[in-house]
């Protein structure tokens, strides 16, 4: 996941003017019966995880495919997720909407035994209603409805306006693979084979699924994660944020429909990578520090928006940043014990000294070699800039294709959802990460293996070799947004499939 940047006062009025739904319908009918765009809406469920992925696929099919655009934000907190909107979103362009969908309360119905993916389900169903009025009060409503992964339900709503359904992954396409084999898998394998035997997942064209890199919530066999598989299937064309250079078996696969089972009706469209661009004007204190470090010299260190660690691991954390010698860049959240997912969809509370936290004295020995940041950094502008040489991750995907946009190696340390097998895409699959074995015992990882993996990463040929993939494929990423790349002609086809759909619905009401 992404982090969030301030943006100019101008932008904010925009905005506000944006959210309001009388400037909202009257600018949608004005640029409709002006130009005769094909209009589309999207739907991000909460998290910011899926809202960066979907404001820049809103943003790309304004300016390289002439569309108007509404993005409806599922929230479970409107002023934070403005806040984050504000941050996030520098929106010029006059056929980009950015609607709030009303904030859904949960909290009566939430505990602690209440999974992420079920909680994002929850809000998502209680959006509907909200969803469904303001398509209703559109004059012209929009052929399609594309929408993350996490809000498949909404599929309900795009069937009761005759539009066209689109999903968008926004994470790899080995987690797509695995959720849309998975209703099949669960009626014809025994639950013992993965479970209780721990035997690999085989999904047919792709790497197996080992039992401990597996999504947690297929192991529980969850209802709601089954049904999403079953409902991506449904779509016209499923959207996935990759490129076929990054993932060309599994691609590869998918596309095959005889080895997934996907319908034919669904095609696979890696549109990808789609990750916030550079902000040139955005400087401060970590991008004057790192101007002055020498090149390729500092690991930046982040868990994400989302990402927590617990006390002892961050303690252990910063004695291996500091044994190992090396320059860094540490964003540092306030640890929570046996939640690593915590401020995923909130703030985890004041934000306290750091003292708190760190070792006695370490930040002081520290202050020549290193810079901790509190909470927040503006991460892809740090990824881009050339002192950086190394991201030690949660691996999110967002971050993770920020760090190969950039040609930055990483150091894959998973915390959650399917970030296990993201890590094990990017350092097993792919060859841009190295990680510690120690990560797969869940328990806390000391000091001593920490600072090995660093300085094996940022000083021995290890790190030379992965350092020089992800550059080649950071080559690769732009041949393929670029135009006639495989990215850009994918969501060609997708933006053809709407412009026909919107000559049916014209030639019908003409």
């Amino acid at each position: 996941m992404s982090f969030f940047f301030l943006v100019p006062v101008y932008i904010m009025a925009k905005l506000e003017l944006w959210f309001s739904s009388s400037s909202f319908s009257f600018k949608i009918l004005w640029v409709i019966m002006q130009t005769g765009k094909v209009h589309v809406a999207l739907v991000a469920s909460p998290g910011m995880g899926h809202l960066i992925p979907v404001l820049e696929l809103g943003k790309r099919l304004v300016s390289h495919h002439g569309f108007s655009v509404t993005i409806f934000v599922v929230t479970m907190d409107a002023s934070l997720s403005r806040s984050q909107l504000l941050r996030v979103s520098e929106i010029k362009d006059d056929f980009l909407e950015i609607v709030l969908l009303p904030a859904v309360d949960i909290s009566a119905r939430v505990d602690k035994t209440i999974g992420i993916l079920r909680q994002m389900a929850m809000v998502v169903h209680e959006a509907l209603p909200s969803l469904r009025s303001a398509i209703l009060a559109m004059e012209v409503q929009p052929i399609a409805l594309i929408v993350d992964m996490f809000a498949t339900e909404a599929f309900v709503v795009a069937e009761e306006f005759m539009m066209l359904k689109y999903v968008f992954v926004t994470t790899n396409a080995w987690f797509l693979a695995l959720t849309v084999h998975g209703p099949n898998l669960d009626k014809e394998v025994d639950r013992d084979d993965h479970i209780n035997n721990q035997k690999p997942i085989h999904i047919p064209g792709c790497e197996p699924v080992r039992f401990v890199d597996c999504y947690e919530q297929f192991l529980r066999r969850n209802k709601v994660y089954f049904r999403m598989g079953t409902e991506i299937s449904t779509a016209n064309g499923i959207l996935v944020n990759t490129f076929y250079d990054l993932e060309p078996r599994t691609l590869a696969a998918l596309h095959d429909t005889r080895k997934v089972g996907l319908a034919p009706k669904a095609p696979v469209y890696p549109i990808g990578p789609l990750v916030r661009p550079v902000e040139l004007s955005l400087r401060g204190e970590v991008l004057n520090w790192l101007d002055m470090q020498p090149k390729e010299s500092v690991l930046y260190v982040s868990f994400g928006s989302g990402g927590t660690l617990s006390a002892k691991q961050t303690i252990e954390l910063a004695w291996g940043l500091e044994n190992s010698q090396q320059r860094f860049i540490w964003v540092v959240r306030p640890p929570v014990e046996n939640d690593s997912a915590a401020t995923v969809f909130k703030s985890n509370g004041v934000y306290n000294d750091f003292l708190d936290y760190f070792p006695e004295g370490f930040l002081n020995r520290t202050c020549k070699n290193g810079l901790v940041v509190p909470k927040w950094a503006p991460q892809t502008e740090i990824l881009s800039h050339p002192s950086i040489g190394g991201f030690l991750s949660h691996c999110g995907w967002n971050s993770s294709l920020e760090s190969i946009v950039n040609g930055v190696p990483m150091i894959v340390w998973p915390l959650y959802a399917e970030q296990k097998m993201n890590a094990t895409v990017l350092a097993e699959h792919i060859g841009v990460a190295t990680r510690s074995k120690l990560l797969a015992s869940q328990g806390v990882v000391g000091r001593g293996a920490i600072a090995a993996m660093i300085r094996k990463f940022m000083v021995d040929k290890e790190g030379e070799v992965i350092r020089a993939k992800v550059k080649m494929l950071k080559s690769c990423a732009v041949k393929a947004l670029s135009n006639g790349g495989t990215s850009y002609n994918a969501l060609a086809t997708v933006a053809e499939e709407c412009k026909i759909g919107m000559q049916r619905r014209n030639a019908k009401t003409g």
